[in-house]
């Protein structure tokens, strides 16, 4: 019997405390800071995600043995290597890599070079400082339209440009590397060519030398229906992607993921945690887009409810490298999410909304994402606001079973995509 503590507050984090609340395994569950979903099925802390003393307070007196990590913000300031690093910590099995794995997505140049030196397929690029801004113009006079800017750091998503006219892109460079748009985030940017081509997400579990492949997943980013407006964190996902077949997952598999790993461990980068690979099928061919060193949200609302092993069980594989001694077992049929979202959202935004309903949903998963309890009352404290799972035997049954149920939910300018899975 395990206590374990989850570090997060959204749709993800609330779908992990969900799974592990399941295992025969779990002890005591805590979640820090967590959201109204968790608080009715684990404990709730108040911590900073990032306030790493604070943590190993808490570790210590709960008598924590395992951290799952939700966010990539605390994997990329080193949190894995704190807890290995002091003696107090080190038995605790950390899930998310180290802060040198964890540059994957904390840094698009060293991804890309990780892709150039293991020959992964992605993408042609540069990288540019204030400094070559203007030797950065001329690569772009090199390259097709449209025009992909990549924020090297971490911008909470928001960092990747798409741009068609060649003087815009330019300019946004500037924005970028001289005005610093994205602040630290784009001292450095990352150039590169555009790929045409219909995307989706795979995941993988490894224990630095193993892994497990997990459930395909494919998200919606944009705020408007057909895939229009501004980005976001993501307004629904489906799993299993239709269109990955046995023949492109073996290509993934061999082109990406095995010397993704394999990697790991030539450039001795300590990987325990989740790969989540960004991927473009162009024609029939897998490219990279981005890796991210944790689960993506809101694909963990479909790809979790899928796995049929206990999760406790997977991550222990994890912290003793034993990953090779189990076998996967996923649930046939597929699931669908949407995400619930505040008015207004990506830009700015209303909380304290009171939500109703959400208790009369029976037939459908209930995941929080930006909630909070207030007087008893649930109330919105995100933009994301609630993800609505729903499984049946195809993505499109279980879409229209979210839908049904999303009908149900009640607050104060509420809005969703109604057309997740509209291109496949």
């Amino acid at each position: 019997m395990k206590n374990i503590l989850v570090l997060g507050a959204g749709g993800r984090e609330h779908t992990f405390t969900w799974k592990l609340a399941q295992s025969p395994k779990t002890n005591k569950l805590f979640v820090a800071p967590g959201n109204a979903g968790t608080a009715k099925i684990a404990t709730n802390v108040a911590l900073g995600v990032t306030d790493f003393e604070a943590i190993k307070e808490f570790v210590l007196e709960h008598d924590i043995q395992m951290l799952v990590v939700g966010p990539e913000d605390p994997l990329v300031k080193g949190i894995h290597d704190f807890f290995a690093d002091d003696d107090q910590l080190k038995d605790v099995v950390v899930i998310g890599p180290k802060k040198r794995g964890a540059l994957l997505e904390g840094s698009k140049e060293f991804a890309k070079e990780f892709m150039s030196r293991h020959s992964i397929p992605t993408a042609a690029y540069q990288s540019f400082t204030k400094e070559s801004v203007e030797a950065g113009k001329m690569f772009l006079e090199t390259l097709k339209p449209p025009y992909v800017l990549k924020a090297d750091g971490l911008a909470a998503g928001k960092g990747v440009l798409i741009i068609k006219d060649l003087e815009e892109a330019k300019r946004e460079l500037e924005n970028m590397l001289v005005e610093a748009k994205f602040g630290q985030a784009s001292a450095k940017v990352v150039i590169e060519e555009f790929l045409d081509g219909i995307e989706l997400s795979c995941f993988v579990l490894t224990d630095g030398k193993n892994y497990l492949t997990l459930p395909t997943a494919k998200d919606y980013k944009r705020i408007g229906e057909g895939d229009t407006g501004l980005n976001t964190g993501g307004m629904g996902a489906i799993s299993p992607v239709p269109f990955a077949d046995k023949v492109l997952m073996q290509k993934i598999e061999e082109r990406i993921i095995m010397p993704t790993i394999r990697g790991f461990e030539k450039d001795g980068i300590d990987f325990q945690g989740f790969v989540f690979i960004g991927l473009i099928k162009v024609k029939d061919e897998p490219y990279v887009i981005e890796y991210n060193v944790r689960m993506g949200d809101p694909e963990t609302e479909v790809v979790i409810p899928r796995i049929k092993n206990d999760l406790v069980t997977l991550f222990e594989a994890v912290g003793n490298t034993s990953l090779d001694k189990i076998q996967l077992e996923v649930e046939e049929q597929a699931a669908a999410t949407v995400m619930v979202v505040s008015g207004g959202y990506p830009e700015g935004y209303d909380k304290g909304k009171v939500i109703s309903g959400a208790d009369d949903i029976d037939d459908s998963l209930v995941f929080h994402a930006g909630t909070k309890l207030q007087d008893d009352r649930v109330v919105t404290s995100g933009g994301r606001v609630i993800a609505i799972t729903s499984y049946d035997h195809n993505f499109k049954e279980a879409i229209k079973k979210s839908y049904q149920n999303i009908a149900k939910l009640q607050f104060d300018k509420m809005y969703y995509r109604k057309d997740i899975g509209f291109d496949l």
